[in-house]
């Protein structure tokens, strides 16, 4: 028995199941980072090399997954740039002892330079046509980004699994209560249209080749607002972060109205990120790419910095929020 289902996934296992679908691979495996899930690189004879994703055991339904596959085809229907995975037989999602995965052509690229006003002009275009799409029908599997699903569970799952030294856990507890408290009443005060959001658009998620930009990565698309796809975009002070969002809603709306009701969002959604992703490290924790890969999650150092990032969070939503010029 081991003691993850991912230490099952070798590479004889990997080509195996490339090769379940009629491909004949090279024999060349290579991992690629990934800690969701687990991508590699694999050779096929006299073709370039695909890309194939195993995805987490239990995490998502089939229908969960075949909502992101579908998104991904109306998408590259309407030749909006990404990567879709790849159909055989008409099908996009397969199984092979027990692993359900999918394949991709293999495409590089490099991020977005952070604070490129001409970058994040046509960012912006490229974000308000996923949107416009997004917004055709809804998410009947996904889950919703929300304070419940991104606070109020990653607070619980936390508090509940003794992540946190006894001798922080009350301050963190106590910071995290009264956050949440006022994320609850800036979501009620500031209602938004949900739609279908890539979820998880930071920089590395949105790549350039050939001067232009394509989406990678819908693994954690969802319900929510859509300034969830936009704000992970901006850096800097606030003066650079009010041009560069100028720029980038200025892209968007050419295929997609933005609605500014959504901008006093941005810190509460940075806030429900930051909770979120502290909950979904200790969620992994028994994966063992976990404990190597962040082995300083737990530490006293970790969740010190953490209160003092909350608190600074906690500041960020009392302070006037973005607005466009």
């Amino acid at each position: 028995m081991h003691e993850h289902p991912f230490a099952e996934l070798t590479p004889d296992l990997v080509l195996d199941a490339v090769e379940s679908l009629g491909l004949i691979s090279d024999a060349r495996v290579l991992t690629l980072n990934s800690y969701e899930n687990r991508v590699f690189q694999v050779g096929i004879e006299a073709e370039a090399p695909l890309i194939a994703k195993f995805y987490r055991p239990n995490r998502w339904s089939d229908a969960q997954i075949l909502e992101e596959h579908s998104l991904s085809f109306e998408l590259a229907e309407l030749d909006i740039p990404l990567v879709a995975p790849i159909k055989f037989n008409d099908k996009s999602l397969f199984e092979y002892k027990g692993f359900r995965f999918c394949l991709f052509e293999r495409r590089g690229g490099r991020a977005p330079e952070a604070g490129d006003l001409d970058q994040l002009y046509r960012l912006g275009q490229l974000l308000g046509r996923l949107h416009a799409v997004g917004a055709k029908k809804p998410f009947l599997e996904r889950p919703e980004l929300n304070v419940a699903t991104y606070g109020q569970a990653s607070f619980e799952f936390l508090r509940n699994n003794n992540f946190l030294p006894k001798s922080l856990a009350a301050r963190w507890e106590a910071l995290v209560e009264d956050l949440l408290k006022t994320l609850t009443t800036l979501f009620a005060e500031n209602p938004y249209t949900s739609l279908r959001i890539h979820g998880d658009c930071h920089p590395g998620n949105l790549l350039c080749r050939d001067d232009s930009f394509f989406i990678v990565d819908l693994d954690d698309c969802r319900k929510g607002p859509a300034v969830q796809d936009l704000w992970m975009m901006l850096t800097g002070d606030r003066q650079e972060q009010t041009l560069q969002l100028s720029e980038l809603i200025s892209g968007y709306n050419e295929f997609y109205d933005f609605s500014p009701s959504e901008l006093p969002l941005i810190e509460g959604l940075r806030t429900l990120r930051i909770l979120h992703y502290s909950a979904w490290l200790a969620r992994r924790w028994k994966d063992p790419a976990f404990p190597y890969s962040f082995p300083w999650f737990g530490t006293e150092h970790y969740w010190n910095e953490q209160i003092s990032i909350l608190n600074e969070q906690q500041f960020a939503l009392d302070q006037p929020y973005l607005q466009l010029f």
